[in-house]
């Protein structure tokens, strides 16, 4: 009773993050001190005498709760502070530690590898309700003392900001940053939120954990932990998971594919997401443990279907179309000739059987797809190869211009040719965007026009290549973290492309954008991502 009692009020001060709650040793012993006669020295001594002691007296021996406390902790409640916390349909068991400095310092939370994925980073974002005004806080006192002072006193800011909000929909610093935007009426303020570095305590304390709950890693980056056990985290989660596997489908034959698929497990209730798998010449079903992922492979597997239903319609373009050898010969220092044509076909098929429409679900449903793709593929085939040709025009007309670059221009034709290659390369059609596909000609002619013009005013050009540079310095790290972490952002994805705008801006003003473009704009699509 009384060791659990003691551990119980010293959990109250890892909670509370205060050592001043439980009473020091000494006052414990004082306590068995009041009530143990001297004579009482040895244990066989002092088992006779608790016998009879407690028969007289029952709880003699026991220390209260009271006692054990040098004041209230009032506010340490199971609400405030809860033991578990509900996520990816399990409860994860939170543990506190008031021990500035150590690994485990805060509150760690306990999660299952096969759940590792499926973890809400939102919510995270706001620890325990106990917690959220000391994290609200510390970021606003991080901030540069010309924003302190416009927003005192920091704990009426705080309140004003918690009840306005609701936690755990959006992560605490896009909601922060959005409450700042609009109290201060000034982005660059909010934007500042970004440098703060919060104390450890602050963030949750990820701990991955096996089926047999040995420890795999844990940290406070959950991008870092899914990096580096995400792909492991996906097999874990299959082989946890319900069966649901198929191989060898070359029609819809399996019923409908349901958006989820929900099961318990050792009392876990675990939630997949059903997809297709495309496996070259037939596809497969697999449970997936992210619903980005699962839309992934299903759009590609809901192709490969389409694909053999329609490979008599396809086979119209396996050799390409009138005017494709002259594209290929344009294009075949960058791109060999067969793998350009599958490249363009992949595209192709991409637009036509999907495009922008939902993903079928049912067998009539992609009966219907199937209707639709045979419909349209003419259409975006022919668009596309022409397409191709104004392409392989303007990438040649460049290539052109910097192979004959005199001595002198040498190191600005290398970066022209770096940012080219960016553009077209092995693989580009089908990975660029179709929207985007139409504006590679202007970004093509933008980079060349570039190149005529950097002698004129070299200071001007190195001075705008740099702020491009930087930009796309930031880009890519992000791109290569998503990567890692098996994500892959639409909004980034737009953000790159707002790039090459600004390059047309900066460099081929002539050639137009189809929306405004400055350094400005810019930086607030940054600072817009998703954290």
């Amino acid at each position: 009773h009384n060791r659990a009692l003691v551990g119980e009020v010293a959990e109250l001060e890892h909670k509370a993050r205060r050592q001043d709650v439980l009473v020091d040793d000494e006052t414990i012993a004082a306590f068995y001190a009041e009530r143990i006669p001297p004579e009482v020295h040895t244990l066989a001594a002092f088992e006779r005498w608790r016998k009879e002691a407690e028969a007289r007296e029952p709880g003699l021996l026991q220390l209260t709760r009271e006692y054990l406390m040098r004041h209230g902790a009032a506010q340490v409640t199971e609400e405030l502070f809860p033991t578990t916390i509900s996520m990816a349909g399990a409860m994860l068991p939170l543990k506190y530690r008031f021990a500035p400095g150590d690994p485990l310092d805060g509150v760690t939370v306990t999660v299952p590898l096969a759940l590792l994925n499926q973890l809400d980073a939102a919510r995270l974002s706001w620890l325990v309700p106990g917690m959220i005004r000391d994290k609200v806080g510390a970021y606003l006192k991080a901030l540069p003392k010309a924003l302190r002072n416009r927003l005192i006193p920091v704990p009426e800011v705080v309140t004003a900001f918690l009840t306005r909000t609701v936690s755990g929909v959006a992560p605490l610093d896009a909601a922060l940053r959005a409450y700042l935007e609009d109290r201060l009426g000034d982005v660059v303020a909010a934007q500042a939120l970004d440098a703060v570095e919060l104390p450890a305590h602050l963030r949750f304390n990820v701990r991955v954990v096996d089926a047999g709950g040995t420890e795999l890693a844990a940290g406070r980056d959950l991008k870092e932990l899914r990096a580096k056990l995400g792909e492991a985290a996906q097999l874990s989660f299959a082989a946890a998971g319900p069966v649901f596997e198929k191989k060898g489908l070359r029609t819809w034959e399996f019923g409908d594919l349901p958006p989820t698929l929900t099961t318990m497990r050792n009392g876990a209730r675990l939630t997949g997401y059903p997809a297709l798998i495309d496996d070259a010449t037939s596809v497969s079903l697999a449970l997936f443990d992210t619903p980005e992922a699962a839309e992934r492979s299903t759009r590609a597997g809901v192709i490969r279907l389409v694909r053999l239903q329609q490979k008599d319609a396809l086979a119209r373009y396996e050799k390409g179309a009138p005017g494709f050898a002259q594209t290929a010969l344009q294009l075949k220092a960058t791109v060999a000739t067969p793998t350009l044509l599958a490249d363009v076909i992949e595209g192709v098929v991409d637009r036509a059987f999907i495009g922008d429409d939902p993903l079928p679900r049912s067998e009539r449903a992609f009966a219907d797809q199937v209707k639709r793709a045979r419909t349209r593929l003419p259409a975006v085939a022919e668009g596309a190869f022409r397409l191709l040709a104004a392409i392989a025009d303007a990438h040649f007309a460049l290539s052109q211009r910097l192979a004959s670059a005199p001595q002198a221009h040498t190191r600005i034709a290398a970066e022209l040719r770096a940012e080219r290659d960016l553009l077209v390369h092995p693989g580009f059609f089908s990975e660029t965007p179709w929207a985007q596909l139409h504006h590679l000609p202007r970004y093509l002619v933008a980079l060349e026009r570039r190149f005529l013009r950097h002698a004129e005013r070299p200071e001007r050009d190195a001075h705008h290549a740099a702020q491009i540079a930087a930009w796309r310095k930031r880009y890519e790290e992000r791109a290569e973290r998503e990567k890692a972490a098996g994500r892959a952002s639409p909004e980034l994805e737009a953000f790159r492309w707002l790039l090459e705008e600004l390059k047309v801006s900066l460099f081929a003003q002539e050639l137009r954008t189809p929306f405004p473009v400055s350094q400005k704009r810019v930086e607030k699509a940054w600072n817009a991502l998703p954290k």
